[in-house]
Parts: structure tokens; sequence; C-alpha cells
């Protein structure tokens, strides 16, 4: 059963991979970006609008920072759910991030089912929103 489609960007391969396989197990179509400017590059190239129901995203990336990569996706697809995934903890940094509009901020190493049920919020919260 299609769950809907989930958005990873990480420059981490094998935490995309990891994240992937995951959500791929529980449904959900995965499509993913190695870094900020690779992920804006392809929420721009979608000429009929970028199609997402959540995107999980890292904060230390490439080349666009995941802070700044969050502001776009906030102004670009104010709708679409996000969930941040870091393997650097920061209070502070986190606070920030909610005040943007995030829906979760989970650490790595995470545990399946964790991610899962953020995910599941996330979507279930846009459909209640959208």
């Amino acid at each position: 059963m299609f769950m809907g489609r989930v958005f990873i960007v990480d420059d981490d391969e094998h935490v995309r991979k990891t994240v992937g396989f995951v959500l791929k197990q529980g449904g959900y179509e995965v499509i993913e970006a190695a870094d900020g400017q690779e992920a804006i590059a392809a929420i721009e190239s979608d000429p009929t609008g970028f199609s997402a129901q959540a995107i999980i995203c890292d904060i230390h990336l490439p080349k666009v920072n995941g802070y700044n990569l969050i502001s776009f996706i906030r102004e670009k697809l104010p709708a679409v759910p996000v969930i941040v995934l870091t393997g650097y903890p920061d209070v502070e940094g986190a606070a920030s991030l909610f005040k943007q509009g995030i829906v979760d901020y989970l650490i790595k190493p995470g545990r399946a089912g964790t991610l899962l049920d953020a995910v599941r919020r996330a979507i279930g919260e846009q459909t209640l929103i959208g």
C-alpha cells in the first residue's frame, strides 16, 4: 500500500540508503538528495510542483546547510512537513528549527520504529492541515 512520498536529504549515503530502506518497508516511496543544493535543484526543477508528503533533512550538509535549506523549503513548500534527522543534537538549534516550523527532531542513529512513527505523524498532520 502506497503511504506517500518522502524526500530524504543527507550527505551520508549510508544514512540515505538505511532511512530509505526503512521507509520503503513501511510503504513509502523515497526520493533522495545528497546535499542542500541538490535538494533545492530537485524542488525547483519540477514545473508542476514538487511532490512529497514529508521531507527528512540533515542539518550539517555541504553546499547549502540544513538551516538554509529548511528556510527555503518553508518558503516554497509551506505545507510539507519537515523532520530533522541529525547526528549533532543542539538544543538551541532545535528550538530555532521548531520556530521555523519543523515537526520533529530526531537524533542519529535512530530506531526504525521511531522514524516511521515520526513520518506517519507528519503526514497525518499534513492531511489534517491540507
